[in-house]
């Protein structure tokens, strides 16, 4: 599997740093627990993510600023960006209870409700073409599963792996295999996830030369490099993180 040369590299890339402002024209409850708004705002011609996993940064205040410093003391959370094109700007969101700030945004404000959004300030690109995928991720990875997953030839072989509560939360995604759904039910997010990681042994692995992707609560790490490991995986062909963290609102997602 790593004997020879891989096929594929994640490149680093950074990013021009810029704020725009936007305005809420649309809202899709793809899910009772699960969003997705448009944005839309002339700031965002010239926007691009050129990574599937890149995090945006959205801006909450109460009034839209003068400045971009007030801007950047607003509330804010990083999202994924999903789809984007010439003043336009798609974006996913994850919502449970009405605590925080972005989720009830995402689920209530008026359309024309207006927000900042910054960067995304680096990307970690994938070019060339990995001989087999792993996806595995919870809710809050949808949107980066799904850009990871729109790049799946239809000849490589992939798994997709998604936690979510239950059933009622499964959604529709576009990919060569059907997603895998697990359902942690009233246990804590993750739990459903890293009990499969840890079931998985070098027996399992889904091809040669495969691009694993795993993120979820920041407990998924451990498991998720404990997996790279019994697969030969080298780190520089996988993504492993936490994109949220139990009881800190203000966790940042590594990049």
């Amino acid at each position: 599997m790593t004997s020879s040369k891989s096929p594929f590299s994640l490149e680093r890339r950074m990013n021009e740093l810029r704020f725009r402002t936007v305005s809420l024209t649309a809202r899709e409850q793809l899910a009772p627990n699960y969003v997705r708004v448009r944005l839309e705002g002339e700031d965002l011609t010239g926007f691009d993510s050129p990574g599937a996993d890149d995090h945006m940064r959205l801006f909450f205040p109460a009034e839209i600023p003068d400045t971009v410093e007030e801007l950047r003391s607003a509330p804010s959370r990083e999202y994924t960006p999903l789809f984007w094109g010439d003043g336009w700007l798609e974006v996913e969101f994850a919502v449970h209870g009405s605590e925080g700030v972005a989720a009830p945004w995402a689920a209530t404000a008026p359309l024309g409700a207006r927000i900042g959004v910054g960067g995304p300030r680096g990307s970690a690109v994938l070019t060339g073409a990995p001989g087999s995928w792993m996806l595995v991720g919870d809710e809050t990875a949808i949107p980066a599963i799904r850009r990871f997953a729109a790049q799946i030839s239809d000849e490589a072989p992939a798994r997709m792996v998604i936690e979510v509560r239950g059933v009622e939360d499964e959604i529709s995604i576009d990919a060569p295999v059907a997603v895998e759904w697990l359902h942690r039910g009233d246990a804590p997010a993750g739990s459903a996830l890293i009990a499969f990681l840890d079931a998985l042994g070098p027996e399992d692995v889904v091809g040669e030369h495969p691009f694993v992707f795993i993120a979820a609560e920041q407990a998924i790490v451990k498991p998720g490099r404990a997996l790279l490991e019994r697969w030969g995986v080298d780190t520089a062909h996988a993504v492993v993180k936490g994109y949220w963290k139990r009881g800190e609102a203000e966790y940042h997602a590594p990049h």
